[in-house]
């Protein structure tokens, strides 16, 4: 039996198959997605025996646009880009998903096909599920269906907004909203992001955006180091972006209260009081 670690625990078995590394650890818990751990114990109960634990490396493509989706996924500390590929060559991000969500589920319920292509950003660990398996959950549990429906409409509010900002907003507050959207779902200041990573995810030229973080490195709000952007200034950040991200964080924090908290080193945007799933 070869052993390995990750994340220092002590894994075994890896297997690789078509991209993500099957892990079957130890010690892991499927909850450190907060989707998960915010579902009632009866209906986790249900979904655990099905999940198993991924390695998700950078700059994997999980689904092309069209390929039939296999796994419903449920991010730990890896983050996932939706993105559509244009047939000038150009890309533009639809969606990002993190430990706050699930994705390869919407599409599964018509067509069973990938909407776009998603692609790891930053490589972490992951649950899945098989999809068909994850039907069959969602049909015994009408709990679980309301869940899934809540995020849904967050995802959706995210998509909607970022139409809407993609056209009207400038690239230096659509850049601070991006920055800060990643900067959410991990539990570190540095984010592993190249320029010509952001360059794609906003649909800019890469003099752009080494044009726009060099302005918010003299603002003091961010660092460029070798291995990527710090955020030095989360409150300025938040303050140079535009409404976007805070509507955004509002709208999720109201239909799936507690899933997309920040940790303790950041102050939680203002928000309504938060509506309970029946």
């Amino acid at each position: 039996m070869a052993l390995s670690f990750f994340s220092g625990v002590e894994i075994m078995d890896l297997q690789e198959e078509h991209g993500p590394i099957v892990l079957k650890a130890l010690h892991r818990d499927h909850r450190a997605n907060r989707l998960l751990a915010a579902l009632e114990p009866a209906d986790f109960a249900v979904l655990e025996p099905h999940l198993e634990i991924v390695d998700l490396r950078k700059r994997t493509v999980l689904y092309e646009a069209g390929e039939s989706i296999r796994h419903t996924y449920f991010p730990h500390d890896a983050i996932v880009s939706l993105v559509e590929d244009m047939e000038d060559g150009r890309v533009a991000e639809v969606a990002l998903f993190g430990r706050e969500g699930v994705f390869g589920l919407l599409s599964t319920f018509i067509s069973g096909e990938a909407l776009g292509r998603y692609v790891v950003l930053v490589p972490g660990a992951a649950s899945r599920i098989p999809v068909e398996q994850m039907r069959r959950v969602l049909v015994l549990r009408s709990r679980l269906r309301r869940f899934v429906a809540a995020f849904n409409e967050a995802l959706l509010a995210q998509v909607f907004q970022a139409v809407a900002c993609n056209a009207l907003h400038p690239v230096e507050a659509r850049c601070c909203r991006w920055l800060l959207n990643t900067h959410d779902r991990m539990d570190q200041d540095i984010l592993p992001l190249t320029h010509e990573t952001l360059a794609e995810m906003l649909g800019v030229q890469r003099s752009t955006v080494s044009t726009v973080l060099r302005a918010l490195q003299t603002a003091g709000l961010i660092e460029q180091r070798r291995g990527g952007i710090v955020v030095t200034n989360q409150s300025g950040l938040e303050q140079a972006t535009c409404e976007c991200y805070r509507k955004v964080r509002l709208r999720v924090e109201k239909v799936l209260p507690g899933t997309y908290a920040r940790s303790d080193r950041n102050k939680p945007c203002q928000s309504a009081t938060p509506v309970r799933l029946p």
